[in-house]
This record gives C-alpha cells, sequence and structure tokens, in this order.
C-alpha cells in the first residue's frame, strides 16, 4: 500500500496548449498514464494525433457532440460516450455539434514525462 498522500491538481496548474483549434489541459504525464481534457467550440477541429506507439488512449465525452477520424472510420460521440484508441491509431477531434465540447482523456502506459503541474 503506498504511503503518498493524494494530489491536488488545480485548473490553473494544468499544462494547457493547442493541438489545431482544440484547446488540450494536460493533469498527469509521467510513466505509468497520462490524463487531461480537450475543449473544442462548435466548428472547431484539432490537429491529428499520431497515436502512441504502446499506450491505449481512452477519450469520454463529458459534453457536446463529438466526431473523432482516424483516416478511415468516424466514431460519433455523445455526453456519457467513450471511445478506446489502440496503439499507433491516427486520430482527431471535430465539434460536430452547437455547444462547446469537453473530452476526458487518459492513456497508458505513459510515455515517461513528470507530472505536468
Amino acid at each position: 500500500m503506498s504511503s503518498s498522500p493524494a494530489e491536488i491538481v488545480r485548473s490553473a496548474q494544468a499544462r494547457s496548449f493547442m493541438e489545431g483549434e482544440e484547446l488540450c489541459r494536460e493533469y498527469l504525464r509521467e510513466k505509468r498514464m497520462w490524463f487531461g481534457t480537450s475543449t473544442l467550440q462548435p466548428g472547431e477541429r484539432g490537429d491529428i494525433d499520431p497515436g502512441h506507439d504502446s499506450s491505449v488512449e481512452v477519450f469520454y465525452c463529458a459534453s457536446g457532440h463529438v466526431l473523432m477520424h482516424d483516416g478511415e472510420r468516424d466514431y460519433e460521440l455523445r455526453p456519457g460516450d467513450a471511445v478506446v484508441v489502440p496503439e499507433g491509431l491516427p486520430h482527431a477531434l471535430s465539434n460536430i455539434g452547437d455547444e462547446t465540447a469537453v473530452l476526458v482523456w487518459a492513456g497508458a502506459p505513459g510515455e515517461g514525462q513528470q507530472n505536468a503541474g
């Protein structure tokens, strides 16, 4: 059992960056996993993520209406839906709805970087 305490990462501590029109906030990135959110306004599209060679990534749609593209297929997500992206699969997000879309994402195993906070 771990003797380390839990750690709060405040929104202001998250590493913010843009992938195209997609606002990303990364709360955690370490060797075991990464975790963050993506926000897209109506009509916005994120850049193509080339995928992760040895990691699986999960996207959970918290709000909005989103289309994830993998180059060949489209995956439509509404609140409460999730999509599992296998190792190495390129993907991009587009907000196809009328409201702000927020997706929560996590991947594992991580890619060896330290906590973004």
